[in-house]
């Protein structure tokens, strides 16, 4: 997951180059943190919030398939 959280965030902001990926597991759970430059935080919550919102879905759909719940936290 966080690969996959990674390579998308990479290719939506400017600084890719200080995007930091965190996976932390438990039990049924996959916590992705994400944080990444101040300038590029707009970039990734989108609109309304729709690319968070997209991305959110596409980790959901993901962690389904390994029978986790996958929760994205971005932060400052």
């Amino acid at each position: 997951m966080k690969e996959l959280v990674e390579y998308i965030v990479k290719l939506l902001v400017d600084q890719p180059e200080q995007v930091v990926v965190t996976e932390i597991h438990s039990e049924k759970t996959i916590v992705i943190e994400l944080k990444v430059a101040k300038t590029d935080i707009g970039k990734i919550i989108g609109k309304e919030g729709n690319t968070a919102r997209a991305m959110r879905t596409i980790l959901n759909a993901a962690g389904r398939k390994l029978g986790s719940r996958c929760i994205l936290e971005i932060l400052e």
